[in-house]
């Protein structure tokens, strides 16, 4: 039986473990709950949550009572399990962004098994910080958005990979298993991908081997009922939604043939990922550049490279591009980049670690100086910029976050004060110093920002117009994510312009547009309202009632 590989690093990490996993919790609470739905992508999908929790249908997603079938349930399902059990006293939306909470925590576990399986016992720590430690996760991974099941479901599929030379049986459940969870996160991709890495792999010799083809043979039915069931419900269902989820959804948006908008260019990810994944790409690239082509073939570089280039390959090619979708990438490039503090210059190493320290330091002074213009209006006139800025704001002194936020400023200066010395120590203080500043942001400043982002108050003053009675609301150019704020907010369910015969029915519409330009629905209407999110000066939303009813 092949054993774990050792690497010449330490055989513990610099500070105690228990500081580790604090640090993770840190990373992982803040901005979960405390603030509404964000526009786009976390507004449309509690809008599912929503109607999956109203209507209890897990085969057809529901999104203010219409089909929606861009994606599976299982984020969906995931989240209505969740917000059912910590709402109340949660309020619904954030129990069910805690889920997004629980995903992470996964895809930490699954992301520290593989390090440990490749590099080590002592690496699957490192490897975690790693992740933890990439700019572009730190928004996303706080967001309810089916990537983030999507990334546990990479993470256990690689997990399964790294783990299949040593116990087959068990690689293989969890690469099925990852392969599920992929697949019912976000379609196709997370079975293509894994499908054609599956393939290449036997191209080097530590798969090439009757223990691989076990752990394949055992990924099949592993991953059999989260590739089967729900597909075969959603097509017994209902056949047209069926070919809409997997021709439009999933083919369409890859080859370009749905209405999605131009397409991003194949080097849009090699546009972000210097940002996006750093510091991990750097790093990686040193790992590579110091093995040459030496251990180019060995398990520990050639499982992440040939996974990230893979990867990196579909998502270039498909013709719908994001910066969350980079997500799987970071992932890899957290793995190939574990090993580089081995061989990372004194130089290099000092000038990561001073940068956090000096960079992190002069974040903390700022954070708290534009804290005390927000709340206490000292300096006078940054509060009066700032809340001209979001002018629905209400400030003032609040004791939960102030304590929240000066326990994650002196929790940073003590954990820098007990670091060691070592080869690790500028990751854990990059680390640190990213948790640090996540904390301070999400605690302090998110209410100022949820006011912004949040469609609640518009909607409220929305209500106060609407007749005591009426038929229904058509609409008009209005978006998913606002469609589902308004049902959750004010149990208002809009009739789509397509609907011709339900819009002659309604003498209501409502209109998204711009400040700049009104379009006035034709025929007899009059305009009874008109609004905006605090703050923002481009969308207008703009309400109509019919005259000659």
């Amino acid at each position: 039986m092949s054993q774990r590989p050792t690497t010449p690093g330490v055989e513990s990490p610099p500070i105690a473990l228990a500081w580790i996993w604090i640090l993770a919790a840190a990373w992982i609470l803040p901005g979960l709950v405390g603030h509404d739905p964000w526009k786009p992508d976390e507004a449309y999908t509690f809008g599912l949550v929503y109607s999956l929790l109203q209507n209890g249908d897990w085969v057809v997603p529901m999104l203010a009572h219409e089909p929606f079938v861009e994606k599976p349930p299982l984020f969906y399902l995931s989240a209505a399990a969740i917000a059912s059990i910590f709402s109340p006293p949660i309020a619904l939306h954030d129990a069910a962004r805690l889920t997004t909470g629980l995903y992470m925590a996964l895809t930490f576990a699954f992301i520290a098994g593989a390090a440990r399986e490749l590099y080590g016992a002592n690496r699957g720590w490192l490897a975690m910080l790693m992740l933890m430690g990439c700019l572009g996760i730190l928004v996303r991974s706080h967001q309810l958005i089916t990537d983030i099941s999507l990334l546990t479901g990479f993470a256990a599929g690689f997990y399964g990979f790294a783990v299949a030379l040593r116990r087959p049986a068990l690689g293989g459940f969890w690469l099925g298993t990852g392969v599920g969870i992929g697949f019912l996160s976000k379609g196709l991709l997370a079975p293509g991908v894994f499908g054609i890495t599956a393939a290449l792999l036997p191209l080097y010799p530590a798969w090439r081997t009757r223990r691989y083809a076990l752990s394949l043979a055992v990924a099949a039915p592993a991953c059999a009922p989260w590739l089967l069931i729900w597909p075969f419900a959603l097509y017994n269902q209902a056949p047209a939604l069926f070919t809409e989820w997997l021709w439009v959804n999933n083919f369409g948006r890859f080859l370009g043939t749905s209405e999605i908008g131009p397409p991003a260019g194949t080097a849009h990810y090699l546009r972000i990922l210097p940002w996006y994944a750093l510091p991990a790409l750097p790093l990686a690239a040193w790992t590579l550049w110091r093995a040459r082509l030496k251990n180019i073939l060995e398990p520990p570089l050639a499982l992440p490279l040939t996974g990230f280039a893979v990867t990196f390959v579909v998502l270039s090619a498909s013709a719908d591009a994001r910066e969350l979708y980079a997500l799987p990438l970071v992932l890899t490039l957290a793995l190939l980049a574990t090993p580089a503090t081995d061989t990372l210059r004194r130089g290099v190493a000092n000038l990561i670690y001073w940068f956090s320290v000096m960079g992190g330091g002069v974040f903390v002074i700022t954070a708290w100086f534009y804290w005390s213009a927000l709340e206490l209006a000292i300096p006078p006139k940054l509060h009066a910029h700032l809340h001209t800025l979001q002018p629905g704001y209400g400030p003032g002194f609040k004791w939960l976050p102030f304590t929240l936020a000066a326990l994650y400023t002196a929790g940073w200066i003590a954990l820098l004060l007990r670091l060691k010395k070592s080869r690790e120590r500028p990751v854990i203080a990059w680390t640190a110093t990213m948790t640090m500043i996540w904390g301070l942001l999400a605690i302090l400043f998110v209410g100022w920002v949820d006011v912004g982002k949040s469609y609640r108050s518009m909607i409220a003053d929305l209500q106060k117009t609407l007749p005591l009675q009426y038929r229904c609301i058509a609409s008009h150019n209005l978006g998913e994510p606002q469609r589902a704020m308004l049902h959750y907010f004010a149990n208002i369910v809009t009739y789509r312009g397509n609907n011709p015969a339900r819009q002659r029915d309604c003498d209501l519409t409502l209109v998204q547009g711009v400040a700049s330009e009104e379009h006035v629905p034709l025929g007899p209407w009059q305009k009874i309202w008109e609004g905006a999110r605090p703050g923002d000066n481009v969308e207008r939303y703009r309400l109509y009632r019919r005259t000659d009813l």
